[in-house]
């Protein structure tokens, strides 16, 4: 339960900040700017590693704990549970400035600026290269949990920076069916459940390989 308990409201906390950083956005005729908006995203992912990472893990995303299962760093009968949580927390953060808001900007929704094709490439490169940060950084007996917040949350936000008005920069499947589903605008929510997945799973046998090169 207490895992449960953390992964919802983590992820809550990050859908309910980073979505709800671009409706302020819209509402505010542009005052929070898209530098704004990605720090918001890296600065609340900080911020939740820090404070539920020792309770979960704070993995915050569907991909991340899916990925994490593959690389042997997941509990099997915890990913059900895991995933349960992200997915309610995110709805309900997508629901909570539905209500403070309305239908604004759809939400936050992740949508393609060009070709679909395009975002669920840079998608998948993008979630690549979190994943690969994160097994990096995390499960290090006797480290402080700020240094794989800071480099998670720092990640995502230069991640958000460059690539978002391109494709979102989602690299979390809980974070873009929330506010799909609530506004009602799902067009290419398929690419940002696939490509995200994809890409963190691409990461496990890189991550593998360059961990037994380091091997003495």
């Amino acid at each position: 339960m207490r895992e449960f308990v953390a992964e919802l409201l983590g992820t809550w906390a990050l859908v309910f900040a980073g979505t709800g950083a671009i409706v302020v956005n819209q509402v505010s005729g542009g005052a929070v700017t898209h530098l704004g908006v990605a720090l918001v995203f890296g600065l609340v992912v900080t911020a939740m590693i820090c404070a539920f990472g020792p309770a979960s893990g704070a993995h915050l995303n569907p991909a991340v704990t899916l990925a994490l299962w593959a690389a042997g760093r997941a509990r099997p009968g915890a990913v059900p549970r895991y995933v349960a949580a992200q997915v309610l927390g995110a709805v309900l953060a997508s629901a909570s400035l539905l209500a403070l808001f309305g239908n604004v900007a759809d939400l936050g929704a992740t949508l393609p600026a060009g070709h679909f094709s395009q975002s669920l490439l840079l998608e998948y490169l993008l979630s690549l290269i979190l994943m690969l940060v994160i097994l990096a950084t995390g499960g290090k007996p006797g480290e402080s949990i700020l240094v794989p917040a800071v480099a998670v949350g720092g990640v995502v936000a230069l991640e958000a920076l460059f690539a978002g008005p391109v494709c979102g920069a989602s690299m979390n499947p809980a974070r873009s069916l929330a506010p799909a589903l609530v506004s009602g605008n799902t067009r290419y929510l398929w690419v940002y459940l696939v490509a995200p997945v994809a890409g963190m799973f691409t990461a496990v046998p890189l991550w593998a390989v360059m961990r037994r090169e380091r091997s003495p």
